[in-house]
């Protein structure tokens, strides 16, 4: 019995090299190229699984294999622009990455947040929507971050105030600014760095 070779793994079975077969990645890459456009051309809160299984052409079930809900999909979408960001943090050249002042990173940080939310705000309100914002492996990421930033500038009550520097990037606060108050990213931007060094140099 003839076997058809995979011509991007060289695979016989079809099979990538994370063990992902290629049926089933043509079926991840359709679901997530339908659910970009979905999120993106609508409201992405009323997205459903039923919407996304229909347009990516793939059964109910085959989705809920790999996703449990709407927000993990919106989430993988949003996985590789956030690890960027993840990566200049640790490791790029200051102020976002090691090097500078507190106050500097956490300003760094917000218009870097800012540049995030402005290019993929329909995937981040898909994502993170009421409590869900709370459970983000991005979402820990950022608070820790925020933590280590006042801790380092000796401001106190620090488990009581970096949820509350995180606040403002919401996607829902980020979204009202932008099309109900009608302000900008700059604006925005600028804003976030005056309360950056308000409460870091402040402390």
């Amino acid at each position: 019995m003839n076997r058809r070779t995979d011509l991007s793994t060289g695979d016989p079975t079809g099979a990538r090299a994370d063990g992902e077969r290629a049926d089933a990645a043509r079926n991840r890459a359709r679901v997530l190229a339908a659910a970009r456009k979905l999120f993106i051309d609508g409201d992405p809160r009323s997205v459903t699984m039923e919407d996304i299984a229909r347009a990516a052409g793939v059964g109910r079930a085959t989705l809920y294999r790999r996703y449990p809900d709407t927000a993990s999909i919106a989430q993988a979408l949003l996985d590789e622009h956030e690890r960027g960001l993840q990566q200049r943090m640790m490791s790029g050249p200051p102020p976002l990455g090691p090097g500078a002042p507190p106050a500097e990173r956490l300003a760094a940080f917000y218009a870097a947040m800012v540049e995030l939310l402005e290019q993929n705000l329909p995937l981040v309100l898909g994502a993170e929507f009421g409590p869900a914002r709370f459970a983000t492996g991005a979402y820990g990421f950022w608070r820790a971050h925020a933590r280590v930033l006042l801790a380092q500038a000796a401001v106190p009550q620090v488990d009581a105030l970096v949820d509350v520097l995180l606040a403002p990037l919401a996607p829902d606060v980020y979204q009202y600014q932008r099309e109900q108050r009608r302000l900008t990213p700059e604006q925005i931007t600028t804003a976030l760095r005056a309360l950056a060094v308000g409460v870091l140099r402040g402390g």
